[in-house]
């Protein structure tokens, strides 16, 4: 049977994009995306694969803010032709999922989350995007709703649904009214390996965006100031967390991946404030030994075992943090790097593959017979 691949867009290699890889590993299939920037791929696993591309890619500026073309995706994605493909694998966090198939093709979907600026961060968007008041709110508010219309529909497109993690399984059964399997994404634990010496720091690993909460770890440090914060990321809110930051917090910026595996590997603890779908730098943090204090909420709670992995605190506030890294201190010797790592292979490469390649079988011999 043919199978084609459908993602959003490829301007970059995170998270859902090593999913549209370990996909390709089972079955390699041309790859179908609203837009891709080959110089942002360049020396990845993507280089020389086929890979066709929308109108968006020929839009004034789209390499640059795709986004702003945010209110013509819907009709973008339902203009690619798949007909001659028996399986369509999609691989979604916007719109890939409601690309049109005919009645006697199978197509399954990935979902990484429904989109979270259209559900559940839709305030918080419009608030952290200046989109309160004015005539560019009011344009932001009628596109998000239309958006949110049509991703309902889209979202019963597909025959069958995976769910990156229960939290977004939960979120597809309120917001979709759809049932889904779970099926953890692709994390390259082998890539990572346990230090033989630890240095004095924590770290934190994010883009420095909003939702991450990146904030609270850096208030949490200025009554902490006899402890290390090493943050490792960029973003939008470099310039804020700069000016937050006291001497004892040090932004380090992007880093390559040698260095990350460095900074991992030697920290005392990897400081989690944010909620997310599934997580993959708490998982990395794992896979190099290091224990993970996390929010107790979203993903975090299906990769950490609280007391062998890491712990929880249960309220987004620095003071939270605060005593979660005192707790933190005085039981550091229960946790055993070795194990955390082993731990961490539940959420391989490997195993998504296998898990991936069961399902699609069984949904073939459901839907074909």
């Amino acid at each position: 049977m043919k199978t084609v691949i459908v993602h959003e867009w490829l301007t970059r290699v995170t998270g859902s994009e090593k999913v549209v890889e370990n996909i390709y590993k089972i079955y390699p299939s041309p790859i179908y995306v609203l837009l891709h920037d080959p110089s942002l791929t360049k020396g990845t696993f993507f280089d020389g694969l086929e890979i066709h591309t929308s109108f968006i890619q020929r839009l004034p500026g789209s390499m640059r803010n795709y986004r702003k073309y945010l209110a013509l995706f819907p009709l973008a994605i339902e203009q690619f032709d798949l007909r001659e493909f028996d399986i369509v694998l999609s691989s979604s966090h916007a719109v890939a999922k409601g690309v049109l198939t005919t009645s006697d093709q199978l197509h399954i979907t990935y979902c990484h989350t429904p989109i979270r600026y259209v559900w559940d961060l839709y305030f918080q968007y419009l608030e952290t995007s200046g989109l309160k008041k004015g005539l560019k709110s009011l344009f932001a508010r009628w596109t998000i709703h239309n958006l949110r219309k049509y991703d309902y529909i889209a979202a019963q497109r597909p025959d069958f649904i995976i769910a990156n993690s229960k939290y977004v399984q939960q979120r597809i059964k309120k917001f979709y009214r759809r049932d889904s399997t779970v099926i953890y994404p692709p994390v390259d634990v082998e890539k990572f390996r346990v230090s033989n010496t630890e240095e004095d720091y924590y770290l934190v690993v994010s883009r420095l965006v909003p939702y991450k909460r990146v904030d609270l770890v850096v208030n949490a440090f200025k009554k902490l100031r006899d402890r290390k914060l090493l943050i490792v990321g960029d973003g939008p809110e470099l310039k804020k967390i700069k000016s937050l930051s006291p001497p004892n917090v040090e932004i380090i910026g992007h880093q390559p991946f040698k260095k990350l595996q460095e900074y991992y590997s030697k920290a005392k603890a990897l400081i989690y404030p944010q909620v997310e779908d599934f997580g993959i730098t708490a998982v990395e943090a794992m896979a190099s030994g290091t224990p993970v204090i996390a929010f107790g909420k979203g993903g975090a709670l299906e990769t950490v075992r609280e007391f062998e992995t890491g712990l929880f605190f249960y309220e987004q506030t620095p003071d939270a943090i605060v005593d979660a890294v005192k707790k933190f201190e005085k039981m550091i010797d229960r946790f055993d790097p070795l194990k955390i790592r082993k731990h961490s292979f539940n959420f391989s490469s490997e195993r998504f593959r296998k898990s991936y390649k069961t399902f699609v079988e069984n949904a073939v011999e459901k839907f074909f017979g």
